[in-house]
């Protein structure tokens, strides 16, 4: 590595288009600069203020934000605005309390982040445009990518213009038309099924109703609630200045209409009948315009990440969407753009392909395996057998296990990738 103020290693000579410019892209887009390639990242927003002025609250569990410290800068910031609590309390939907979960044997595996979606993503933006070697490029709509053998390379269609690389990385979401070229087909979203109320505002209310007070006057806290299809999630940050709550529920709408629109507090409130008044005092507490309604949307899991070719990849949630039960799709989005950013400094310019399938390789198990605690958490908290849960309160805890947090991404991929590879070209020997 050079001694500089954003250390990379020697220039491997490739060049990569990261499509998207959120959590996952900016991921890429960081690690593959830190690893030598050249990096060209596209955002079909013309300012980066229309990604970072969405308020709501995201987390980003030990296994992701151990590539944050690799970071200079970053991971300190973030903390510096993230919710300082080491607990989760638990209630009944009529308000009494339940159990308390603990997080805090986790510090031993890395540091929780947990806050505001658009100031942590702008502190990453930021980072990724002071590193001064990241030809960041907004305003840029992709509307095709294409993969050639001869030259062997990639490439997108952008705003009518063509943009070739050695390797192209779509970031965009459950939308990517990266998509096609990996499926050889165009599809849709589909609903889950259920939707998500989410709003986040300033606590100066709350804190003078003295029903909602004690969730912001003695520093940050962290609630849930859980009841029949709905689980409440409520918590205050930045020392109890701010708070947000979030709410999952059945989708009685149409999904073709929009994933997300503004929401009313009065039509949230229609799903909360009969559930504590702490809950309802703080939806009817939430000022206009600062509650979203998010569908949740999700794909069939994918038999493939990569292109025909081998030189387009899809990361994040363009491969994988995850339920926000999971608590993982963020972290899982880090984890993708660290792996194929280490396999392509692996392998080399002169063997991509290899390289691709290798980060399929390291992150199909695995992702997918967190992508179906989503589900399961929610199930455990919207058909809970509260006979059982109150002789064993436990059983509405999340669950958290050390091979998903207790891991580093970039290590295990220097680690495995040589076995990886192996066992990739004995496969290919045993097909022929």
């Amino acid at each position: 590595m050079t001694d500089t103020k954003f250390p990379r290693h020697p220039p491997t000579g490739i060049s990569v288009i990261v499509v998207g410019a959120g959590f996952a892209g900016l991921a890429a887009a960081i690690e593959c600069d830190r690893k030598g390639h050249s990096v060209t990242l596209l955002e079909k927003v013309p300012s980066i203020s229309e990604i970072t002025a969405i308020g709501d609250i995201i987390s980003f569990d030990p296994n992701g934000s151990v590539a944050f410290a690799r970071w200079p800068g970053v991971i300190d910031a973030m903390e510096a605005i993230a919710r300082q609590t080491k607990h989760l309390d638990l209630y009944h939907h009529e308000g009494a309390f339940v159990t308390r979960q603990s997080f805090a044997h986790e510090t031993a595996w890395g540091r929780r982040i947990n806050g505001h979606r658009g100031q942590l993503h702008d502190i990453i933006y930021r980072h990724a445009v002071a590193r001064g070697t990241i030809d960041i490029r907004l305003g840029q709509r992709v509307e095709d990518y294409f993969e050639t053998d001869d030259p062997p390379q990639a490439g997108v269609v952008a705003n009518g213009a063509r943009l070739v690389a050695d390797v192209v990385i779509a970031a965009e979401g459950v939308r990517s038309r990266g998509r096609k070229i990996v499926l050889g087909f165009d599809e849709n979203p589909k609903s889950s099924g259920y939707a998500v109320y989410r709003a986040w505002f300033p606590s100066d209310e709350v804190a003078k109703n003295p029903l909602l007070a004690p969730l912001v006057v003695n520093g940050d806290t962290h609630q849930g609630f859980i009841g029949p299809d709905i689980h409440f999630l409520c918590s205050s940050i930045k020392g109890g200045k701010e708070v947000n709550w979030v709410f999952t529920h059945i989708d009685d709408g149409n999904i073709e209409e929009s994933w997300q629109f503004p929401g009313k507090p009065e039509e949230a409130l229609t799903y909360l009948d009969g559930w504590c008044p702490i809950v309802r005092e703080l939806v009817k507490a939430t000022p206009p315009g600062r509650l979203i309604d998010h569908k949740l949307v999700y794909r069939d899991p994918l038999p493939t990440f990569i292109s025909p070719r081998a030189r387009i990849a899809l990361i994040g949630d363009s491969a994988h969407p995850f339920l926000p039960t999971s608590i993982q799709g963020a972290s899982q989005s880090i984890e993708d753009g660290v792996v194929l950013a280490s396999c392509l400094e692996r392998s080399g310019r002169a063997d991509i392909p290899r390289a691709l399938r290798a980060y399929e390789k390291l992150r199909y198990a695995r992702v997918h395996r967190a992508q179906a605690m989503g589900p399961q958490t929610r199930e455990r908290w919207h058909k809970a057998d509260w006979t059982k849960v109150w002789k064993n309160p436990e059983l509405i805890h999340l669950v958290r296990e050390p091979w998903l947090l207790n891991f580093d991404a970039e290590k295990d991929a220097y680690d495995r990738y040589d076995e990886v590879v192996a066992e990739l070209d004995a496969d290919h020997k045993a097909r022929l």
